[in-house]
């Protein structure tokens, strides 16, 4: 990150250093075509394109550590980041620098745009920035994902970037985020309460917290075995699920009025974590409640990501 930043002269917009940070990333992905390079950021279509809230990050903690000044919505390599940049040259960032030296502010966006769509599905200024280009202004609307049906999906974000997260719940027009961890904190950036509500907010998703669903931490300690996870959910259906039942039920009413819902928690495989047992309860409520004279008869699908 420094030695990009010096690359590209040491002082750069903050808006204009992430479309460029962006550009490299997708080079570095696209570079080999058998085996893909391993980009060091992903991005999410933001309100001004691509953006990547973990770099967004990484730059505010080198800006902590005095690497880098942060003036007029500028990013500013100080002089004790110039001399770790000198540990940083690398000769494909140079190239990329000398390629882009003069592209910069709307044309720079531009350019973003045109050769990824994707990323401009949420931008506030596409109209603006592409005036007359009715190409790719169609090829963005045509990158929006299309509605699916309504259903109710679940995600852990073991292993999973913030960025590749919310481009899974983007893909599959997630409409509410609902956590249902007991503590909503995680030492892994993106993760905790307040940083995944922002997060939601800025791409779309409404983020919604329900503790009540969660499993408390001590509970949670020494699983080592397949039968102390079963013991503890079975625990969890005969003694906890019962007493939410008003949360099951705000739940099934998002999912009538034709939001689809994700429950999230941390462990990637489903099987391993309570977020099944909580989709296998409400799909016994949604057909219990199809059967009745109110609500018409369907079943509810359900998918893991």
């Amino acid at each position: 990150m420094i030695g990009f930043l010096d690359m590209l002269g040491g002082r750069v917009n903050k808006l204009d250093f992430q479309k460029l940070l962006f550009l490299i990333c997708q080079e570095m992905t696209q570079a080999h075509e058998r085996v893909p390079e391993v980009a060091p950021y992903e991005f999410v279509p933001y309100k001004y394109g691509a953006f990547s809230f973990t770099s967004y990050h990484d730059l505010r903690r080198l800006a902590d550590r005095g690497y880098l000044d942060s003036r007029d919505n500028t990013w500013i390599l100080t002089d004790l980041g110039k001399q770790i940049a000198v540990a940083h040259s690398d000769d494909r960032i140079r190239r990329f620098a000398n390629r882009h030296k003069g592209l910069r502010g709307e044309a720079l966006i531009a350019r973003t745009y045109r050769q990824h769509p994707y990323y401009a599905i949420r931008s506030t200024i596409a109209e603006r920035i592409l005036s007359g280009d009715q190409v790719t202004l169609g090829r963005i609307e045509s990158a929006r994902p299309s509605e699916n049906r309504v259903a109710l999906f679940t995600i852990g974000y073991e292993g999973r970037s913030i960025e590749r997260y919310l481009n899974l719940l983007i893909g599959e027009c997630v409409v509410v985020l609902c956590d249902i961890r007991k503590n909503a904190m995680s030492r892994k950036y993106g993760f905790s309460k307040k940083t995944l509500d922002n997060a939601c907010k800025g791409v779309g998703i409404r983020y919604v917290h329900r503790q009540q669903l969660g499993i408390a931490s001590r509970k949670r300690k020494n699983l080592r075995t397949a039968k102390d996870r079963f013991t503890l959910f079975l625990d969890y259906q005969c003694n906890v699920l019962p007493r939410q039942r008003a949360i099951l039920l705000e739940i099934i009413r998002w999912l009538r009025a034709g939001e689809s819902v994700v429950l999230t928690c941390y462990e990637r495989d489903a099987i391993m974590c309570h977020r099944n047992s909580v989709t296998c309860a409400l799909q016994e409520m949604f057909i219990s409640e199809s059967n009745s004279s109110i609500h018409p008869r369907y079943s509810l699908e359900v998918k893991h990501l």
